[in-house]
């Protein structure tokens, strides 16, 4: 009885021997290959080089335009290394030392002296009108005349008067002698002598009578000629040529205002009256500037001339008066402007913009650029101020730089670089007497 396993062994031996027949008569004879496959192959091929043939062309001739990249990047540079802490860009400016001046600001009105509406004392018409709108006049100056013919007709009649009255005192003292020699004769009697004597006084009274009307007529001609009775700068014309004129019109011809000196009354808060009252006791005369209304443009400087007697209850401010030569004729009457009073000057003090200030919540301090541009923080003491400049009475030295612009961004030992230096105009206040007007200033009272 055979088992499982020598049946399936008997079955594969004949099949290994087949395969082991095939195998010897392949190692001795080559089985050729169907013609149909050949073909098909050998024009593959060929197609794939012509391919590569033609890819390698188009490579060559635009290699003009992919090369000098490609060499680019084979010869780059190696990446740089990391850079340090970045400059941060600053406005820094120089410490001042100078003499520092402190100002009382106050809003003001520019006054007149003197304001006079020119009016005619006769009635009559305006023959001539002798001045220019807007004119520079002198007092004396001719400005228009009135008709004078019928005062000069007046005149003349006084004087025919005056020779009437003369002849008849002449008269009246001959007669007066005459009966003064009758007297002594006694061939004329007391009475007519006083009547007489009455004659002579009456003729004597007229003709001083006639003396005071030749006067008065020859006033009115004078008055004919209107003249300026002050220098200064005439307004519009008020009336023309032509016009028949009142005595001592409201109308009046023209108005004439003085321009030199002129005055500027300004006001200041009652709290600064002490310091106004010391300096006056110290300098004994107070400096007082005008600007504009934008605090830009000094128009005049002049003194302190005048201080009101009370303060005003409704404002708690101080009236007070200044006076200016006024040659350039810069202030106009009626002009509203800043004044600024001098009022304390401290000597040698060492100045720094107020933009350079930083406050923390224990002091105030300041970034000061040292010879390595690196920043120290640095604190100080502060002083007055005035405008945009602030006095230090501790912390800095003369001549050493500080920042101004770009704080926001610092921090002690930071590395700054300088985009602007300023010199010692940036953040000045506006100039002193004998300095040019600066920076604009606020803070007009």
């Amino acid at each position: 009885m055979t088992t499982p396993l020598a049946e399936q062994s008997s079955k594969l031996k004949p099949a290994a021997a087949a395969a082991a027949g095939l195998s010897d008569r392949g190692s001795h004879e080559a089985i050729p290959p169907a013609p149909s496959a050949v073909s098909t192959s050998s024009k593959r091929g060929i197609w794939g080089w012509l391919f590569l043939a033609a890819l390698a062309a188009a490579a060559w001739y635009f290699s003009p335009h992919w090369w000098p990249r490609v060499e680019a990047l084979l010869h780059a540079a190696p990446p740089p290394a990391p850079a340090g802490p970045r400059a941060v860009p600053v406005v820094t400016t120089k410490v001042l030392e100078r003499d520092f001046h402190l100002y009382i600001n106050g809003l003001g009105t520019v006054t007149a002296f003197n304001t006079v509406t020119v009016k005619t004392r006769v009635e009559g018409e305006v023959v001539n009108v002798a001045f220019t709108e807007g004119q520079m006049v002198q007092a004396g100056d001719l400005l228009a005349e009135i008709d004078p013919r019928t005062y000069q007709m007046q005149r003349d009649q006084v004087q025919a008067q005056i020779a009437r009255d003369e002849a008849t005192l002449k008269l009246a003292e001959s007669t007066l002698l005459r009966q003064n020699d009758l007297m002594k004769s006694q061939a004329t009697t007391p009475q007519i002598v006083d009547q007489q004597v009455a004659q002579v006084d009456q003729a004597r009274a007229a003709l001083q009578m006639d003396q005071a009307m030749l006067e008065t007529a020859n006033l009115q001609l004078i008055y004919c000629r209107i003249v300026a009775p002050i220098s200064g700068r005439i307004g519009l014309r008020l009336v023309d040529r032509g016009n028949i004129v009142q005595a001592n019109s409201p109308l009046g011809l023209a108005v004439i205002t003085q321009l030199e000196p002129i005055s500027l009354v300004f006001t200041i808060p009652q709290d600064d009256i002490p310091r106004v009252q010391k300096r006056i006791a110290e300098k004994g005369e107070l400096t007082v500037e005008a600007f504009d209304r934008d605090f830009r443009t000094r128009l005049a400087v002049g003194k302190l001339t005048a201080i009101d007697n009370q303060v005003d209850a409704t404002t708690g401010t101080l009236r007070l008066k200044a006076t200016f030569d006024n040659k350039d004729h810069a202030l106009f009457p009626n002009q509203f402007v800043n004044a600024r009073l001098e009022v304390e000057t401290l000597p040698n003090a060492l100045l720094i913009p107020s933009a350079a200030l930083q406050r923390g919540p224990e002091s105030t301090y300041v970034y000061v650029v040292k010879s390595d541009d690196t920043v120290e923080l640095r604190t100080v003491q502060l002083g007055p101020s005035e405008g945009a400049e602030t006095a230090i009475l501790h912390g800095l030295a003369a001549g050493e730089t500080i920042v101004t612009n770009g704080l926001d961004k610092l921090q002690p030992g930071a590395k700054v670089i300088l985009r602007e230096k300023t010199g010692p105009g940036r953040g000045e206040r506006p100039a002193s007497p004998g300095e040019a007007p600066a920076a604009a200033r606020k803070g007009a009272a």
